[in-house]
């Protein structure tokens, strides 16, 4: 392939590999920050990592994620207990947060028909034999998971490019535009565009920043429509799961959606 309509050629292997390292960055970075989440994103080593995948994927420097990785802050200089209060005050304590991080939260009833949301989620962890790790604290539908299953997703491109699994690459390549279109596709744009009314330059806003246009140049490479950057938040008081189309029994009615048994859980 060719990266980004340059003239660098960059072959399909490499490329699901740095989409996997991007992915796996966001999963990290929209987690609750810890010492060692902190420690894997923003060491000079970790920062150069994420500028080279980058590099590779978009050596024309667009959709520019370089320079947005390029603002965040040192390993050395950023204060847990700074980025820790600054996540509470944007994303809160519970579901409904003030910048909620979980996608059920994000549109109105009309849009939502039949099987649950978070059904539908499982329903494409599940057939990727993925389940949630014991004890996890956040739901199947937070913004990390859905980044680290797509991390995953790439992962599974990278064995079938190197395996020659041409069966496996259709099946991975089908999940994957069916979750960016359904799921973190769907809402991230309404997502970012309350966090930049929150944060514009600080650390969360850079990382929205890349999500939005990593997410989609992702979308237009798979020929995905992303969502709308302004879906009403679903309404406090209904306590209801969201509902949504089934395009995670779409996905687990895929043959052979097997996952190598060392990435058995997000």
């Amino acid at each position: 392939m060719k990266a980004n309509g340059s003239n660098q050629e960059v072959s399909d292997l490499d490329a699901a590999y740095c989409r996997a390292a991007l992915y796996s960055a966001l999963a990290i970075g929209f987690q609750a920050p810890t010492a060692a989440t902190l420690d894997r994103l923003l060491t000079a080593e970790s920062r150069l990592s994420l500028i080279g995948a980058a590099k590779m994927l978009y050596p024309s420097r667009e959709p520019n994620l370089i320079s947005l990785a390029e603002g965040f802050p040192d390993s050395n200089d950023a204060s847990l207990a700074a980025i820790s209060s600054r996540y509470r005050e944007l994303f809160g304590h519970t579901v409904r947060g003030p910048i909620p991080p979980y996608e059920t939260e994000y549109g109105n009833e009309a849009l939502f028909q039949l099987p649950h949301e978070l059904g539908d989620l499982m329903g494409f962890y599940n057939a990727f034999g993925l389940t949630l790790k014991p004890g996890q604290r956040e739901r199947a539908d937070h913004i990390s998971c859905e980044c680290e299953f797509l991390m995953f997703l790439a992962l599974k491109e990278s064995y079938a490019l190197e395996h020659d699994d041409q069966e496996m690459l259709a099946e991975t390549e089908k999940a994957e535009k069916l979750f960016l279109r359904d799921h973190l596709g769907r809402f991230l744009p309404t997502f970012v565009s309350k966090l930049r009314g929150q944060e514009d330059s600080g650390f969360y806003g850079l990382l929205g920043e890349v999500c939005l246009r990593f997410v989609s140049a992702e979308c237009a490479r798979l020929h995905v429509s992303s969502g709308a950057a302004n879906l009403a938040l679903r309404p406090a008081d209904d306590d209801r799961v969201p509902m949504v189309c089934g395009s995670g029994a779409e996905c687990g009615a895929m043959p052979g959606a097997s996952v190598p048994e060392e990435a058995d859980s997000l």
